[in-house]
């Protein structure tokens, strides 16, 4: 079980037995709401067939009255939830895990079930329930007309695609044939073996493939996603990576001048260029802890339009619900770019150019297993206060200096440790890579940064 969701290898972690155990006990924690309509939906890996039938079992024998969407990205799900009016539902998926793994992503009610609330309810016993029942209810269609909307103001730029064969595939295939411009599609094929690359935007060298193909076919831009659907990693029209954080910031400044002072919400693990950049632009800039639940409530709590993390969960708050869809936000990102286009301004590469001088890590995930992990931290934590460096434990250990800064966090999804780097120049980002070196050594855990 991780913070956010459950995962774990199938089989051996999970089995058919566990997503029947896990729909019968979150059947009894919604009949105590006094909830019963649960949609469910899965991804593509080999194993989602078996479980969502074993959980949709549980769930039906808890009483519950299930939707089953079927196949597709976890936000589709998610607009299910909103378009049927429904009091829940759960996703058979681990994102963008090896394809060994599985797992489930809960909603009850508004809220995404984690933290010590997802352990309570893994840990519980369900009991059966009359008045349960199962129905499919495909709304593949709706969602890709409400995507293709969002995306009308579009021009007809040149897209590469890449699916990564992960559930977004075929609603990306439909959502294209209704886009004015010229599509690459690419690995559209849901296939849970992953066979192309491993369906993971953040990771620089899976977007190898879509760099090529922008690259080949002289594209405006490329755009890559998760395993399902809920996060999206970005190729400018040079074929060099738009990290996270840079997108963010290229997505800010219009929904800043459409909103003057509006709030936007960026992780932890964010380049300081992009609170700074925020804040030029005439927004707000608010710091949250990294993980896509903890930056969907810190935006609630604000009150923002806007909001993302590193990983490439971005979540749109002004026409949208705040889901974290890899799919909307492309769609936003085509109308953001086609008018910055139309505009005579920067496409994507001379953007990034034009940002302010750092250079940064991506975001470096160490192996560490999970009871190592806490204990790492916790020697670092107790070095850097005993030299009087205060940090936030909201926020995970962020240390800013002269040089820049270094993050390093407990992964919420995977047995790593999350770290990230940044500096005002080379010479600086070496100086801030070596402090981070030093402070995991005399913890133990000797690790290569580059």
């Amino acid at each position: 079980m991780r913070a956010y969701d459950i995962r774990g290898k199938v089989p051996g972690q999970i089995e058919g037995s566990d997503a029947h155990a896990l729909g019968l006990a979150y059947a009894a924690l919604a009949r105590a709401r006094g909830l019963r309509r649960i949609g469910v939906g899965r991804d593509g890996r080999t194993s989602s067939p078996a479980l969502e039938a074993a959980l949709v079992r549980g769930l039906t024998e808890g009483g519950m009255a299930v939707k089953r969407i079927g196949l597709g990205p976890t936000p589709m799900l998610a607009f299910a939830v909103r378009r049927l009016a429904l009091d829940g539902g759960i996703m058979v998926t681990a994102s963008h895990n090896p394809p060994d793994e599985n797992g489930f992503k809960l909603l009850l009610g508004p809220e995404r079930i984690h933290g010590s609330a997802l352990a309570e309810l893994a840990a519980s016993r369900g009991a059966r329930a009359p008045g349960g029942s199962v129905e499919d209810s495909s709304v593949l269609e709706a969602y890709v007309a409400r995507l293709a909307q969002a995306a009308g103001a579009m021009a007809p730029l040149k897209v590469a695609w890449d699916c990564g064969n992960g559930a977004a595939g075929p609603a990306v295939e439909r959502l294209v044939s209704s886009l004015p411009g010229e599509h690459h599609l690419m690995h559209a094929t849901v296939d849970g073996r992953f066979p192309n690359h491993h369906p993971d935007p953040a990771v620089e060298a899976n977007l190898a493939d879509l760099s090529e193909a922008v690259l080949s076919h002289r594209c405006d831009v490329g755009l890559a996603f998760d395993g399902d659907g809920d996060r999206i990693g970005v190729v400018d029209e040079e074929g060099q990576v738009l990290w996270a954080d840079q997108l963010l910031l290229f997505l800010a400044r219009e929904v800043v001048a459409a909103n003057p002072g509006a709030t936007i919400v960026a992780d932890v693990k964010s380049s300081a260029v992009l609170f700074e950049g925020v804040r030029a632009a005439g927004g707000r800039p608010v710091m949250a802890p990294s993980g896509y639940v903890l930056v969907r409530e810190a935006m609630r709590r604000e009150g923002a339009l806007l909001g993302g993390e590193l990983s490439g969960h971005i979540f749109y708050a002004d026409r949208w619900d705040g889901t974290d869809d890899g799919l909307y936000v492309a769609a936003r990102l085509l109308c953001a770019l086609s008018r910055s286009l139309e505009e005579g301004g920067a496409g994507l590469a001379a953007f990034r150019r034009a940002l302010p001088a750092a250079v940064a890590t991506p975001e470096l995930r160490i192996a560490c297993p999970e009871p190592r992990k806490s204990q790492v931290l916790a020697a670092v934590t107790a070095r850097l206060n005993a030299r009087g460096v205060r940090t936030d434990p909201a926020l995970g250990l962020r240390v800013e200096s002269e040089d820049g800064w270094w993050l390093l966090r407990a992964s919420g999804t995977e047995p790593k440790l999350t770290l990230r780097c940044e500096g005002q120049d080379a010479a600086a980002l070496a100086r801030v890579k070596a402090a981070l070196r030093e402070e995991l050594a005399a913890a133990g855990l000797e690790v290569d940064l580059g």
